[in-house]
């Protein structure tokens, strides 16, 4: 790592910066010693270097990388990042490798690139901007085409935690490694696949940005689609950001909703008052900044289909939810009955179940086994294994790619509008109120009528 290694944060003093990127830097700092970071922030606030360097010392404290403070040197600039001469003075002078971190609203995000030029980058620089990107396929692409004429695509990160985490990269290890699994890991023996991230939490004061995108949006658009594509890809030739990217976005293209029928292949609802773990929760109508016209959904499933000859015919559903109790966060693929079972065997012949569960990151193998009091009625009996949460932070991991100047566990521009694309159907039937807005209590499992994954 080059000791001249910049990291440019616009939006420093948000919470953003302060909940996620700073305690991830200051883990990527501890794990690998040898980096050195000047780090500069930048906001509007009239704010000094000290005041900067206490945020990054308490968020460093947060992710127990006191220590770390000694890889750093700190800045801040008070900087109007929509106008072009404070992005020029910004910018100025700045040498080795570069990274522009923009930890602000995707409208400010926005309006910060039509103020950059290419003459105010560094030769390299990255360029990170957080989900979403976009507001739909065609404000996408806009902002792609923007982009483009700034930097090269292997200098843009468009940065999704979710390719940070461990568990989604296990998936990598598990497939392509285990002969058990890669001949199996297709249509012929595989009858479905379910993509589950439900929460506890609440709104917790996101009305701001949550209330104009819910569940669906936020969760499935932004982040189990780039899941599914990790696991449904064929086998990319090198795990080098080319190959890599390349084979998740030929899965996202040829992704589209489940029958073509965004009405019975998707569900929507909306939490009322509750209470979870025993602290009472307003209903989201009721929750500071929410309009309630607008009909945001806290609970989002949707079903779709990767039409290519390796999964046709397999329905990948996706789900989150917000004040569940119980909430299931794993990837479940149901593998296919065996299709006879001999005589004489009673019991259970149902398909195995392979679970990939997130937090705590286990792999378990649900299988038919001979009982323990009557060897000739089966039982369902559970291996599994601890994966470990990883060395880093998901947003770590992220970090460290921003950094090193890698885009491996970035999404690509036109995975980016592709992901658009597919929720649209979706999006389109639920504004026309075609699929009704259920309610369910928080702390509860969920509308009745809806299927527990566990």
């Amino acid at each position: 790592m080059d000791a001249k290694t910049t990291l440019v944060i616009l939006g420093a003093s948000g919470d953003l910066t302060a909940r996620l990127l700073l305690p991830a830097l200051g883990q990527l700092l501890t794990t690998e010693p040898e980096r050195r970071v000047r780090l500069i922030g930048a906001g509007t606030e009239d704010w000094k270097d000290d005041d900067l360097r206490e945020v990054v010392r308490t968020s460093f404290a947060s992710s127990d990388a006191e220590t770390a403070t000694d890889c750093v040197t700190v800045e801040y600039r008070q900087a109007d990042i929509t106008q072009a001469d404070d992005l020029a003075a910004l910018l100025q002078g700045l040498e080795g490798q570069v990274a522009i971190y923009f930890a602000v609203p995707p409208a400010v995000a926005a309006a910060a690139c039509e103020a950059l030029t290419p003459e105010m980058l560094p030769d390299g620089t990255m360029l990170a901007l957080e989900k979403p990107f976009g507001t739909d396929e065609a404000s996408a692409r806009t902002l792609n085409a923007r982009l483009a004429q700034l930097v090269p695509e292997r200098q843009i990160f468009r940065v999704d935690h979710f390719l940070g985490k461990s568990t989604t990269l296990n998936l990598l290890g598990a497939r392509f490694a285990n002969r058990l699994l890669e001949p199996l890991w297709s249509a012929e023996s595989i009858e479905s696949v379910a993509i589950v991230y439900d929460e506890k939490l609440g709104l917790e004061g996101r009305a701001g940005y949550y209330d104009g995108a819910g569940a669906f949006i936020d969760m499935v658009q932004s982040h189990l689609l780039q899941v599914m594509a990790v696991l449904a890809m064929e086998q990319p030739a090198t795990l080098g950001e080319a190959d890599f990217r390349e084979a998740t976005s030929a899965v996202l293209r040829a992704t589209s909703v489940w029958d073509d029928d965004p009405v019975s292949s998707s569900r929507r609802a909306r939490y009322t008052a509750g209470s979870v773990d025993g602290v009472a929760k307003p209903s989201y109508v009721d929750e500071p900044g929410v309009t309630p016209g607008r009909k945001t959904e806290t609970l989002a499933e949707a079903t779709f289909e990767v039409c290519n000859a390796r999964w046709a015919g397999v329905p990948f559903s996706m789900r989150s939810g917000k004040a569940l109790s119980d909430p299931a966060r794993e990837i479940i693929v149901t593998f296919r009955a065996v299709r006879h079972v001999p005589v004489g065997l009673t019991g259970s012949s149902a398909g195995a179940i392979l679970r990939f569960s997130l937090a705590p990151d286990r792999m378990s193998l649900e299988l038919n086994l001979n009982g323990a009091d009557d060897p000739f009625v089966l039982e369902r009996a559970t291996l599994s294994a601890d994966l470990g949460a990883g060395e880093l932070l998901a947003y770590a991991e992220v970090l460290s790619g921003i950094l090193d100047a890698d885009p491996m566990l970035s999404v690509r521009g036109d995975a980016a509008e592709q992901c658009w694309r597919i929720v649209q159907p979706v999006s389109d039937s639920w504004a026309r109120d075609e699929v009704p807005l259920e309610e369910y209590a928080a702390g509860s499992a969920g509308p009745s009528g809806w299927p527990t994954r566990r």
